[in-house]
């Protein structure tokens, strides 16, 4: 059973919240930092759970049927917001089970599985559920965007190496060598330590900002000798027994094309959908708070790719 514990003598790390009558009491709300979510005919779940002892908070939301709903930010803001009022039919509950483990789908059933026992249901009808959607973008390649500030003026936009219309913390290829930027070994031994990036030329520009990594003369996305398809990596020449990729191979310097359009396999922008629950004012009997963080919802549908479109120079 839930445990409640006098703040004046807990010390822990614990929530703390103020209830309705002015006393602060600390709550012991262990059920993890993120939560779920099943989609209904007419109605989504938000439910998280927790064994030993068996437990599960759930918010039934009937206005919501899918969460694609949820995902539309906007336009100015970029957020989705809205507010939702707990009620008969948007019940918060808090349940305890005499199983000693719950399934991970236990709110996606029509039809609850009969071998799952609830001892105690309690339910709240009252107070404000808040979910709130905010979308983070990023190119995936090994470096944090934060880090991909070139001139240091804290505006990520205004950096485009290449300048193909995507700035570089969501362009996978920076310098538009048609070489993915994380195959340029921008942090070789993955301490985090992004000074050390490769630099096969020695010119203080790692390859993946350099547009001719081995200071031939002649661009990276142009030496391709064999095989033309907008992906130098491919086109190597042996050199005492080893295959080096000519684009590395200074040496190398015949044979290149114009090449006149970016690799259509890179450009992908992953974008994440965070999505946050905040319950306040309910009352679960026993348990009535101001203010409740249910945490941040985790499914796959929550992660999606688009295709950036470069401007070729």
């Amino acid at each position: 059973m839930r445990k409640l514990f006098l703040a004046l003598i807990s010390i822990s790390l614990l929530n703390i919240y103020s209830c309705d009558d002015g006393d602060v009491i600390t709550v012991e709300l262990d059920f993890g930092e993120t939560f779920k979510a099943c989609e209904g005919v007419s109605s989504i779940v938000f439910y998280k759970t927790k064994d030993d002892p068996s437990e599960s908070l759930s918010l039934k939301i009937d206005e919501l049927s899918t969460l694609d709903e949820i995902l539309v930010l906007d336009e100015v803001t970029k957020v989705y917001e809205k507010d939702f009022n707990v009620s008969t039919s948007n019940p918060f509950n808090y349940r305890t089970y005499s199983n000693d483990k719950l399934p991970n789908n236990l709110f996606c059933n029509d039809v609850p599985a009969s071998d799952i026992t609830i001892t105690q249901d309690i339910e709240s009808t009252d107070g404000t559920a808040t979910i709130k959607t905010i979308l983070i973008e990023d190119d995936n390649d090994g470096i944090p965007a934060e880090l991909e500030d070139i001139d240091g003026n804290g505006n990520l936009d205004d950096d485009d190496t290449d300048g193909d219309g995507i700035p570089n913390y969501l362009d996978d290829d920076d310098d538009g060598d048609n070489v993915l930027t994380k195959e340029e070994n921008p942090d070789p031994n993955n301490d985090g330590d992004f000074t050390d990036a490769q630099d096969t030329d020695g010119d203080g520009h790692a390859d993946y900002l350099d547009s001719d990594d081995d200071n031939d003369e002649v661009l990276t996305r142009n030496e391709e000798r064999y095989t033309q398809n907008e992906d130098p990596t491919d086109d190597k020449t042996d050199v005492d027994g080893v295959l080096v990729p000519d684009y590395l191979n200074g040496d190398v310097k015949e044979g290149g094309i114009t090449t006149t359009k970016y690799n259509e396999k890179h450009h992908n922008i992953v974008q994440t959908y965070v999505v946050s629950l905040t319950i306040a004012n309910f009352d679960l009997t026993l348990i009535s708070l101001d203010e409740f963080d249910f945490g941040i919802l985790e499914d796959s549908k929550l992660t999606k790719t688009r295709k950036g479109e470069p401007k070729f120079n």
